[in-house]
């Protein structure tokens, strides 16, 4: 800083009292250097201005950075909320669409379930099989709202499906022990003919009294094949002077098969058989008029009509 030296009126110099800055100028080819001078008070002004100005622009850049910083975070987080709701309806859907099976299932089981005899509809309300919609549940089997759907818990779904898994189960145990009983139910035709004599009181043809007729007898070929009605074991194979060659074989359950008058035994006792096996062969062996077969069903011992059981056309 330097004061400036001036001349008054009557010649005589002095200095002035005021201190300025000097800002030198030199450019970097010929030329004239420029001197810029500025006053101590505009110099303050000029620096409170220039610094204001800076802290402005500082406090306006962090600021700006902040803000890019905070709208970045928030597209983040909203990108990652638009995901969260997409798994959201995604869950509810996949709840809803169980759910909607689950309901499938259960009508169905119900249905099975009166079809088996092991429960009857109204039981079946209890433990939530096919329950309707007057049960309460959440989960029923009549026409459901979804939103209604969409608002079961998970929890309820689950215990929904451990009961009806439980249900399924009983069933299958039930037809696995029904699709064994039919194996050794005997339902179809011993061999193939006509029936000469049915089942119940016939006037005996060698002797011309009334009795009881414990089987049927079917008129055929001379030694057509004869078959197993029903899975079994050959329980025994004998001749006598009644039926001649006999084959008895047992079912289980009380069932049993008796097979007279056949040609020849193609099985022997304790021989276990299925259904269809040729056991076999018709013949006229014992008391018989002609060649046929007469075939019993014996349940617990007693004989019954054969023809209830037999199914086949």
């Amino acid at each position: 800083m330097t004061g400036k030296f001036y001349f008054d009126n009557q010649g005589k110099g002095f200095m002035s009292q005021k201190k300025f800055l000097s800002l030198i100028i030199i450019p970097h080819t010929r030329g004239t250097t420029r001197t810029i001078t500025i006053s101590r008070r505009a110099s303050r002004v000029l620096f409170s201005v220039l610094a204001t100005a800076t802290i402005i622009l500082i406090g306006f850049l962090v600021d700006y950075f902040s803000m890019n910083v905070t709208r970045a975070k928030y597209r983040l987080l909203l990108s990652e909320n638009q995901e969260q709701k997409k798994v959201i309806t995604s869950y509810e859907n996949s709840v809803q669409q169980l759910t909607a099976k689950i309901q499938a299932f259960e009508n169905y089981a119900r249905k099975l379930n009166v079809m088996a005899g092991l429960r009857s509809p109204e039981a079946l309300k209890e433990v939530g099989v096919g329950s309707g919609p007057e049960s309460g549940n959440g989960v029923n089997s009549g026409p459901s709202d979804n939103s209604v759907v969409a608002n079961v818990p998970l929890s309820q779904v689950q215990m929904k499906a451990e009961q009806l898994e439980q249900n399924l189960g009983t069933l299958l145990d039930y037809f696995e022990h029904q699709s064994v009983r039919l194996a050794q139910t005997p339902t179809i035709w011993p061999t193939a003919g006509f029936i000469t004599s049915g089942f119940g009181w016939r006037i005996d043809p060698f002797t011309g009294k009334q009795t009881f007729h414990k089987g049927i007898d079917i008129a055929t070929n001379l030694g057509n094949p004869v078959v197993a009605t029903a899975d079994g074991v050959v329980v025994e194979t004998k001749n006598d002077r009644i039926g001649g060659k006999t084959i008895l074989i047992s079912h289980g359950a009380g069932l049993s098969t008796l097979f007279y008058h056949l040609d020849k035994i193609l099985v022997r006792a304790g021989q276990k058989v299925k259904r269809g096996d040729i056991i076999g062969l018709v013949g006229r062996t014992g008391k018989a008029l002609g060649p046929h077969l007469h075939y019993e069903v014996q349940v617990n011992g007693k004989s019954v009509n054969p023809l209830q059981y037999i199914l086949e056309e």
